[in-house]
């Protein structure tokens, strides 16, 4: 077997880069760790500004051919991936669960389907893609979605693969050619992905994959004037060095950031309802952007709503996210579970309660917590936590609901409990995000415009939003007349 092959739960993963249709390999490695157990899993290629450098000069040299080629080959070439994907998909589950710790049903059930569904849908929304022409004082105006150019997609490690997919299949699907740099702290799906987009016929160079850490290959991918766009999910402070690398350039950005989002339960609502959507919050151990972590309550049914709440996240099983039965799985790295700990420590010190939890488990594990007695203004109700850690408020009116749910510089969700759909419009109309979910979360459509507001992102993606990102739309104008007749 090859030194640079990995087995990661019997599957053969390439360690190397993936660049212009060939695997490379960098004189330097990262290791790669399973927060499962914590055993060493990969020694990754630690890709520096050389291999930056070339992954963009293989993109800029495929792209002429690759928008040049029909929709239609483009769509036929995609679903070949989705095939790909869901050929593999066993394969694909069990490795991102070694890697980033999720849960294995989920990643059978939900999130590789998911993955292979990015591509069947941006392919098929390629093809009718289009806007009716229109005239002005007799003049037709003809709107088009050209291919951008290179461009450099940056995906966190919560969701590894279907993050990366939400962006390369709409890159991909436009027309541009992609640089893709997985998170470091769980890079190894993406490597299969390489494999999978080679094995469908996929030209060379049209998706590159680079791993390693951000200031040492995200920093000239992101500063390097050949790339057309930027997509990246991940903090507010990493953003901010994006967005001043890629200023210089003027490369267009689409960033999807951190939240902290509410979640508001009414006393007119369902109340077993809503604390199920608040223990729901715990899913894949809190560490997901889009979690409303701070459950605001009507005060008069606080007390009935904790009760029940409690009840339903004392049936939650932490433990190996391998198992059928778990629930909750690890923290994705040492140092988010020191930040998470540090986060409740302090919140802890400064006089919150903890209704549940408020400290960490064996291992890698942080146990499910729920804390109460916390000021609007304090750090564990202002700061993005990422791990299972969710606060609880009163409030004593709609104004105040409102006003408290506002109350943070993110912007990403929302989610709504009321059983008065009158107070739903009411509510959902003042709210300050770019998703609210009411008497549900986490139903999300590929057709609907997905981002933050705020300190929560910049842009919309989905549906032809994403087209709008990753092409340069273009409008022609043509004259009733003045054409020569070649007849």
């Amino acid at each position: 077997m090859s030194t640079h092959l990995t087995t990661v739960a019997g599957v053969p993963v390439d360690t190397r880069h993936f660049i212009g249709g060939e695997r490379v390999a960098s004189t330097e490695t990262f290791t790669d760790v399973s927060p499962i157990d914590g055993s060493v899993l990969a020694e990754i290629s630690r890709g520096t500004a050389m291999e930056a450098a070339a992954a963009v000069a293989a993109a800029k040299a495929a792209f002429p051919a690759w928008a040049a080629t029909p929709r239609a080959e483009r769509a036929r070439l995609l679903h070949a991936i989705a095939d790909g994907v869901e050929r593999r998909l066993e394969e694909l589950a069990l490795v991102e669960t070694t890697d980033n710790g999720a849960l294995l049903r989920s990643h059978r059930r939900g999130v590789m389907p998911r993955v292979a569904h990015n591509f069947r849908f941006f392919a098929n929304w390629l093809l009718e893609l289009g806007h009716e022409d229109f005239t002005t004082r007799g003049h037709t105006n003809h709107v088009t979605w050209d291919p951008a150019g290179p461009c450099v997609l940056i995906t966190p490690w919560n969701a590894p693969l279907m993050l990366a997919t939400w962006k390369v299949a709409p890159a991909l699907a436009a027309g541009d050619t992609v640089v893709l740099k997985p998170a470091e702290w769980s890079p190894l799906t993406a490597s299969l992905l390489a494999d999978i987009a080679a094995e469908a016929g996929l030209p060379a160079g049209v998706l590159n994959v680079v791993q390693g850490y951000g200031s040492e290959v995200g920093d000239p991918l992101t500063a390097h004037p050949d790339v057309r766009r930027i997509s990246f999910t991940g903090s507010v402070p990493t953003a901010r060095h994006i967005s001043a690398s890629a200023a210089a350039n003027l490369t267009p950005l689409s960033l999807e950031l951190g939240g902290k989002s509410p979640l508001l339960v009414f006393a007119d609502a369902d109340l077993d309802l809503a604390a199920g959507l608040a223990v729901e919050q715990y899913d894949n151990a809190g560490q997901v952007c889009l979690a409303a972590t701070r459950i605001l309550v009507e005060a008069p049914v606080a007390e009935e709503f904790t009760r029940r709440f409690t009840e339903k996240a004392a049936a939650l099983r932490q433990g190996d996210p391998r198992e059928e039965t778990t629930d909750i799985g690890p923290t994705i790295h040492p140092r988010q579970l020191e930040k998470i700990d540090g986060f409740v420590r302090r919140a802890l010190e400064a006089g919150a309660r903890a209704v549940i939890g408020g400290h960490r488990g064996e291992g890698q594990y942080y146990v499910p917590t729920l804390l109460t007695d916390v000021r609007q203004d304090s750090e564990i109700v202002q700061e993005e936590v990422f791990g299972p850690v969710l606060t609880l408020q009163t409030f004593e009116d709609e104004d105040e609901a409102v006003r408290l749910a506002n109350d943070t510089r993110f912007g990403l969700a929302a989610t709504v409990a009321t059983g008065d759909a009158e107070r739903a419009a009411r509510v959902t109309a003042r709210l300050v995000a770019g998703t609210v979910w009411v008497n549900c979360f986490f139903v999300r459509d590929l057709k609907a415009p997905f981002g933050g507001s705020r300190h929560s992102g910049v842009g919309r993606e989905g549906g032809t939003w994403s087209f709008d990102f990753y092409c340069d739309v273009k409008n022609t104008v043509t004259a009733p007349k003045g054409f020569k007749d070649h007849g």
